[in-house]
């Protein structure tokens, strides 16, 4: 008998751990038809130099942002179409009319919502998108990320890593580092932005919660 209720013990324990492990992600698409498909092959061919018939990816990387808006919808309408609308973001719009996104989008109070399928591309990093998942956090440098969104990334962070071999965790401003690396694709030598997204404090709070999964910075490529 004692071996039996220490065993359901043991199941309920178990049980209990699981529940905790799991995590809520709200499904909000964006538009992903066939003008967006079409863009992201377009995408991968001229400026990744990769001839593909889905606009998929690998995961290797994750990389984090912020918006530089306040509010969630002002993001997510941003996304939503497939091409940059006429006249926006200049200095992008040069080398490819697709639209800007990312797989997951987090809003100020932690609620996490997934754009896409997590292993679709979007185009939110130069030169490393065919392999990485884009996390946008709603906020800017003089509207600071919220305790709650640094909670969800740590969350979203170990879930992506259960079901993908992610071996990169970075901040939008530390990608072009790792121009001159094997991962490195992007066929003009000089197309680069200057980001500083999501902050440093907040790269080392992130990497400072998630020591234990070990996972490569910049430094370590």
């Amino acid at each position: 008998m004692r071996r039996q209720i220490k065993l359901c013990l043991l199941l309920v324990l178990s049980f209990t751990a699981i529940q905790a492990q799991q995590i809520k992600i709200v499904d909000k698409p964006i538009s992903y038809d066939s003008v967006r498909v079409r863009l992201s092959l377009q995408y991968l061919k001229e400026r990744h130099g990769m001839i593909q018939n889905t606009p998929t990816i690998t995961p290797k990387i994750i990389v984090l942002h912020w918006t530089a808006a306040k509010t969630f919808s002002s993001t997510f309408n941003a996304f939503y179409p497939a091409k940059l609308p006429n006249g926006d973001r200049a200095d992008i719009a040069k080398v490819s009319a697709l639209n800007t996104s990312s797989q997951f989008l987090i809003d100020r109070d932690g609620t996490i919502y997934r754009l896409m399928p997590e292993n679709y591309f979007a185009r939110h990093v130069i030169g490393l998108n065919y392999c990485a998942i884009g996390v946008e956090n709603v906020g800017s440098a003089d509207f600071p990320l919220t305790d709650a969104q640094l909670k969800a990334n740590e969350s979203l962070v170990r879930y992506l890593c259960k079901k993908y071999q992610i071996e990169y965790l970075i901040g939008h401003y530390e990608y072009s580092k790792f121009k001159n690396t094997p991962l490195w694709k992007e066929t003009n030598p000089n197309y680069l932005t200057g980001k500083n997204d999501p902050g440093v404090d907040f790269m080392q709070q992130i990497r400072n919660n998630l020591k234990d999964l070990k996972l490569k910075g910049v430094a370590n490529h």
